[in-house]
């Protein structure tokens, strides 16, 4: 495997607050080599984003971040100012989940795409605005030398997160992280948005990290997928191992949740993700897991091999051999 251009060591997000510390990420671990998709999965609140925005100094002042993040051989946590301007934009960049919230919506794009593009390039105006061009050609913006010329609110909801993928890719990235990219788009444009970063992964061997509660959207375009719960990664798996043998509760619950032709009812997951000031002293899903055992409630799991995957679940062997009651 090619040396990591992503390295996520125990990294640990935590937000002093009236009410006291929300542990909001509690030591993640992740590698991501070159060309690799990765996708991140959990519900709402599971700390999907926040580690990530974490690791890029994205966060309010609120935030106490530690552990190790590193781009390539640079580390992250507890980089200057100077060091994450040299990194964000230029190795790695992010797209984000409301691409018209982080358009401004007073500069027309082109502008925008110029000046992400002369952040980290000594070159000019004119050659910059090519480039924007090109780009916005590359993510399939029709009639891109016009399109340039137009603020955020005339184009659509997917073109406005193309313009966020061309941003994203103006500096030849090592990593592309993408924050629930298709969210608020129908199936067909999502479709076309995920087609648009397969194949950007694939000319220019970008590392990309899907992060995404559609499970849909991992099994299309993921090779490996960490599933997060409560701040902490639950299980760590192959794509197809996750999808045909998952070996902690709360993926089977994630992969039951979804709906299936024929399904007369969808199966939730019962109760509700824990109160992060207050987080349960075992296994975070032991108060949903209907495998609990007195046990669960004292022991934090580690991720250890179970069959096919890395599973954080301290009856893992007797869920997947189906003796567990």
């Amino acid at each position: 495997m090619a040396l990591p251009v992503l390295s996520l060591d125990q990294l640990r997000v935590e937000f002093k607050t009236p009410s006291g510390v929300v542990q909001a990420v509690r030591g993640v671990d992740l590698q991501v080599a070159p060309g690799e998709m990765v996708g991140i999965v959990g519900e709402s609140g599971s700390g999907k984003s926040v580690t990530f925005l974490g690791m890029l100094g994205l966060l309010p002042s609120t935030a106490r971040i530690t552990g190790s993040a590193r781009v390539g051989d640079t580390e992250m946590v507890g980089a200057s100012t100077k060091v994450m301007r040299a990194v964000r934009g230029k190795r790695v960049a992010m797209i984000f989940q409301d691409p018209l919230s982080a358009l401004n919506p007073v500069y027309r794009i082109g502008d925008q795409i110029i000046e992400m593009i002369q952040a980290h390039q000594d070159i000019s105006k004119k050659a910059a605005m090519d480039r924007a061009v090109e780009l916005l050609d590359t993510v399939g913006i029709p009639q891109p030398k016009t399109r340039a010329r137009q603020y955020p609110h005339e184009f659509s909801g997917g073109m406005r997160q193309r313009v966020m993928i061309a941003m994203a890719i103006a500096n030849d990235p090592d990593v592309l992280i993408a924050d629930e990219p298709t969210t608020a788009l129908d199936v067909t444009v999502q479709a076309q948005i995920l087609e648009v970063i397969n194949r950007i992964r694939a000319e220019m061997n970008t590392a990309v990290v899907m992060i995404t509660h559609d499970l849909g959207v991992i099994a299309r375009v993921a090779d490996r997928v960490q599933v997060m719960y409560a701040g902490r990664v639950v299980e760590r798996a192959d794509v197809n191992a996750l999808f045909a043998q998952p070996t902690h509760p709360y993926s089977q619950g994630l992969l039951h949740s979804i709906p299936r032709l024929g399904q007369s009812r969808l199966l939730p997951i019962p109760g509700s993700p824990p109160n992060m000031l207050r987080p349960p002293p075992g296994c975070g899903f032991s108060p949903r897991c209907v495998y609990a055992k007195p046990t669960c409630d004292q022991v934090i799991p580690e991720l250890h091999p179970q069959g096919p995957s890395l599973s954080a679940c301290i009856r893992s062997a007797e869920i997947e051999l189906g003796v567990a009651q």
